[in-house]
């Protein structure tokens, strides 16, 4: 095995790297796996972080864990990205939302119906708190870390950083700051924006409320089923 050329990156180096990411390809790939959550549950700005923050903590674990084990081992695990099981863990997630959502509608219309039989209140009632979004934590984190683990120019060159580290923490650390940057332009602009959108969506088109879920959650399983079999790559 040829021994790796070394590749020198600071910290704040990876930070840029990570920002130049996020604000371009990053948004666009993360669109179509987010959007329709967005749309699905109604959150607006206030409530995006319940959405946001353990895909984003999923992103950041992936890009430590990638650094981390490169410089463990020595070696560019580039490699490893190609192979099916990283599509498998981001297709699963995104099922995995889909199905929470689908669980999520179907406590809603129980407890509205219960409502409607007992006449207790002239509005209907929201799903419980706490058992509308079961699994959409969980899903959500393990999606992001599958788009953390779908390969790209600037991530290859963190990977390399970190395997000519030697260290798996020095590792950790450039995969952990290229995280951050990548996560917070998407962020600011999942939170500002496509939060806004999709409670204006779904506000407006209230009417077609049931329509507009389904659509979503449906979208949401193509997504994932495309992922896991490898027509659809992020």
């Amino acid at each position: 095995m040829m021994p790796l050329e070394p590749v020198v990156l600071s910290f704040s180096a990876v930070l840029l790297l990570g920002l130049g990411f996020g604000a371009g390809p990053c948004n666009i790939a993360c669109l179509p796996y987010l959007g329709p959550v967005f749309v699905a549950t109604g959150e607006g700005i206030r409530g995006a972080w319940r959405i946001l923050l353990p895909f984003s903590a999923g992103r950041l674990t992936g890009y430590a864990l990638l650094g981390a084990f490169s410089g463990f081992l020595g070696l560019v695990v580039q490699d490893w990205l190609t192979a099916p099981w990283v599509r498998w863990v981001l297709g699963g997630a995104t099922i995995m939302v889909a199905l929470s959502l689908l669980w999520r509608r179907y406590r809603y219309q129980a407890v509205c119906g219960a409502n409607r039989r007992r006449e207790i209140q002239a509005v209907v009632a929201p799903p419980v708190p706490g058992e509308k979004v079961s699994l959409l934590p969980g899903g959500l984190f393990f999606m992001g870390a599958g788009m953390a683990l779908n390969p790209c120019a600037p991530l290859s060159m963190v990977i390399l950083a970190a395997a000519t580290t030697g260290s798996a923490k020095a590792g950790m650390m450039l995969g952990f700051g290229f995280g951050i940057g990548a996560v917070l332009v998407p962020t600011v602009i999942f939170s500002l924006g496509v939060a806004h959108f999709g409670q204006q969506l779904t506000q407006h088109m209230a009417r077609w409320g049931n329509s507009l879920e389904n659509a979503s959650i449906t979208l949401l399983i193509i997504m994932g089923m495309g992922t896991v079999l490898g027509w659809i790559a992020p």
